[in-house]
């Protein structure tokens, strides 16, 4: 297929179609992608899921509802009392 380069704003863009987008995933109304050249080519991709991402919104979950109690009880090493926190 072929499309045309468009000025936009101090940049350039070109649109993407909808079923390019619809057949990658990336068709939400949205949402950040990773752009590179690679050979003389550039490549759009979906940026890949960041380690741990997510974590913290199921952690608050989990203690709203009152799920987040010690598996196992806290228990010190017989030298701890000696320490200074």
């Amino acid at each position: 297929m072929k499309t045309l380069i468009r000025k936009m704003g101090n940049s350039k863009g070109v649109l993407i179609p909808k079923p390019f987008l619809a057949q990658t995933g990336m068709d939400s109304e949205e949402g950040e992608v990773e752009i590179e050249i690679e050979n003389d080519t550039i490549v759009i991709r979906r940026p890949e899921k960041k380690a741990r991402q997510g974590w913290a919104d199921a952690s608050k979950a989990v203690a709203a509802a009152g799920d987040d109690a010690l598996v196992w009880p806290e228990f010190a090493n017989a030298d701890d009392k000696d320490l200074t926190w």
